[in-house]
């Protein structure tokens, strides 16, 4: 029986990606099914990967050995598979300073 993907999730970020940038932005998007990898957000029309970085002043999941090699793997193989990676963390997800890098990456 095949799982059924949950539906796409809302909230503010999401939002305002289409406000400002005019194009779908999903959360929680799967891009390598083998891995079952997620990408914290993802505009698809345009490629582009969005990860939030928490714990790093905390010695979070990303900071720690095992998980700054894992993230290697998967960023990596994401780039393999034609995305491009934008890295924040998360009190500058919805600042004007990576939004305006988004607008110009997504050429608007």
């Amino acid at each position: 029986m095949k799982k059924k993907q949950p539906a796409p999730q809302n909230d503010v970020f999401t939002r305002l990606c289409q406000a400002e940038l005019h194009t779908e932005c999903l959360k929680e998007y799967r891009f390598y099914k083998p891995r079952m990898w997620r990408f914290d957000y993802a505009l698809p029309a345009h490629k582009i990967a969005i990860e939030v970085e928490g714990g790093v002043w905390t010695r979070g999941r990303h900071t720690r050995p095992v998980g700054f090699l894992n993230d290697i793997t998967k960023y990596n193989t994401a780039a393999l598979c034609g995305w491009r990676l934008f890295r924040t963390t998360p009190d500058k997800l919805m600042s004007a300073s990576f939004i305006g890098l988004l607008k110009a990456a997504t050429g608007g």
